[in-house]
Order: C-alpha cells, then sequence, then structure tokens
C-alpha cells in the first residue's frame, strides 16, 4: 500500500508520527456503455439546458441553489479564497467510552502506521485506548477538508475513522412506528428462541458477494468461448469528441501533427495545402466524481457545513 497522509497524532505533550492508508478497496466490477454495432464507447456532452450550447470547462463553476430558487454562483478563484486548513496533525479533541458510538456516524477507515522512532508512544497511545475501552474523538485534515474522526483499536493497529457531522444523518420520521402494537409473550418467546438458533460469532470472512462471483464467471465464460470483439478503431477527426482527458490528448496530438506539418511546408511542401491548427486546449479537467447521495437534513434549508466547506 502507499501512503495517502502523513502527519502526527497529537495530545497532550504528546506527537505520534504516522502515516495514513485507506483501509478498504472497491471491488464493484465497472461497466464501460458502449454501442452494440460496433463497441464503441458511449459519450456525453455538457449541454447548457438554457440555452443548448455544449460548454466548455473553463466555463463551468460551481451554483448553490437557495430555497427560492436562486443560485450563488462560486468560481475557482472564490474557492480558492477559503481558509483551508493545511494542518499535518491529527489533533485528539476527547477520549469517549467506545459504546457511545453510534455506528450510524462511521464513514471511511483508514490505517495509522507508526515512524519508525514513533513505535513505542504508537504502542502507548494503542494500549491507553484498549485498556480503558474508549475511542479518541479528533480533528482532521484530507483532501483540504476538515473531518471529524474517531481513533479506535484493531488488533495491532490505530485505525483513523472518519465521521459524518450529525446533521448529515437524517433522522427517520415514520408515524407508523408511534402506534402502539401489542406483542404477546408467546410471539416474544418464539422470535427469541428463532434468534437464538440462528446465532453465531461473528465471522466476515464466511461471506462473499455472489453476484460479483456471478458476474467473474460469466465475464470468462464468454471470454473463453470467444465472445468478444476486438477494440473499435480510433475516432476520426470530426467526429464527437470524448471526455476532458480524450479532449486533452486529441488536442495535442494535433498540435504535434500542424507542428510537424508546418516545418514540412517551411522545408519546401507544397504551401496550397493549408495546416490545420489545434483548436486551443483550455485547462481540462477530469469532470468530479458523483458524489454519493447523502441525504440532506429535514431541518432547515441551510447549506451543509459540505457545501459551506468545499473541496
Amino acid at each position: 500500500m502507499r501512503a495517502m497522509w502523513s502527519g502526527a497524532v497529537s495530545f497532550g505533550l504528546v506527537s505520534v508520527p504516522v502515516k495514513l492508508y485507506s483501509a478498504t478497496a472497491d471491488h464493484d466490477i465497472r461497466f464501460h456503455q458502449v454501442h452494440s454495432a460496433d463497441g464503441g464507447r458511449i459519450q456525453y456532452k455538457r449541454v447548457c439546458t438554457v440555452c443548448g450550447e455544449e460548454v466548455d470547462y473553463a466555463d463551468i463553476v460551481k451554483g448553490y441553489e437557495l430555497e427560492d430558487g436562486e443560485l450563488v454562483m462560486l468560481t475557482e478563484a472564490d474557492l480558492n479564497a477559503l481558509p483551508v486548513s493545511s494542518s499535518r496533525e491529527i489533533d485528539v479533541l476527547e477520549f469517549v467510552p467506545a459504546d457511545q458510538i453510534d455506528p450510524m456516524l462511521f464513514d471511511k477507515s483508514y490505517y495509522l502506521e507508526p515512524e519508525t522512532k514513533a513505535a513505542k508512544p504508537y504502542a502507548l497511545l494503542r494500549e491507553a485506548l484498549r485498556e480503558t475501552n474508549r475511542m479518541a474523538v479528533v480533528k482532521v485534515t484530507l483532501r483540504q477538508k476538515e473531518a471529524l474522526a474517531l481513533l479506535r483499536v484493531q488488533d495491532k493497529t490505530i485505525v483513523l475513522q472518519t465521521m459524518l457531522w450529525p446533521d448529515e444523518v437524517r433522522q427517520p420520521e415514520f408515524e407508523i412506528l408511534e402506534a402502539d402494537v401489542e406483542l404477546r409473550p408467546q410471539e416474544m418467546q418464539m422470535a427469541a428462541s428463532l434468534i437464538d438458533s440462528l446465532g453465531a460469532d461473528f465471522d466476515p470472512s464466511r461471506f462473499s458477494d455472489e453476484y460479483r462471483e456471478a458476474v467473474v464467471e460469466l465475464i470468462e465464460r464468454k471470454r473463453a468461448a470467444g465472445d468478444t470483439r476486438p477494440p473499435p478503431a480510433p475516432a476520426a477527426d470530426g467526429d464527437v469528441q470524448g471526455d476532458a482527458m480524450t479532449d486533452l490528448l486529441d488536442a495535442l496530438e494535433r498540435s504535434v501533427a500542424a507542428a510537424r506539418a508546418s516545418s514540412s511546408g517551411e522545408a519546401g511542401a507544397s504551401p496550397s495545402v493549408p495546416t490545420q491548427r489545434a483548436e486551443p486546449s483550455t485547462e481540462a479537467k477530469p469532470s468530479a466524481p458523483a458524489q454519493k447521495g447523502k441525504p440532506k437534513s429535514s431541518e432547515g434549508r441551510k447549506p451543509s457545513r459540505r457545501a459551506r466547506n468545499p473541496a
């Protein structure tokens, strides 16, 4: 694994230099959308819903919609002017009993590895957390965003567990649960008996993603049977352009071709052949990945902390 962050855990006068590693990996099988006739990748244009024109990345800004539908426009300059913490410290705020943490608040998990010189204070913090059955509530800045997190112990490793902010967790509002339901002792006894019959110590290794395994098996069967097709030929000039990286690569290739053609022309090539100039390339950034939709709090219409402190 490659460290994604380095800094120090700070509590009291103790500082523990550490490196941060992602503790999880996404094993979802990802598919491309392709044309069934020739296998060509399906591409999408950035089209404005008002004027119908395709929009360059340079002309796209962020907009926050207010309750009345008005938009607050935020440019890159606006966002760059925001105060962003550059601290490399995991600042311990308090130590709390482990059973007081609602798992609903858990977000992502990261492993903390101590630097060589910090093995002893790392072990001291780990064993102190284990002996007291507590977790450390901390604040940390990851990817230019401040996050609330926990330090908890897993075997010999301290895990940094980022958390959702309280206003990012919706409260259930199910009127049916407010109704009184009569449960007879016999029914409770049968339910408890069923739970006992299925009781076991949790071992996650006994479970697997059967759907993913079936998809992998299906892909392997088709590959073994020769049910594949060669990659489609590159799109010709003038065809539909791809995403930002494809646009940038295409612009660079055409720039090189134009430069070579220009050099050939200076060396005595026929001047009647026009040189196709590459379109000026704007700063092509890949579009931001769609964030997982977190339900908005039903209380109020204020921007969330994520909106107020964007990445």
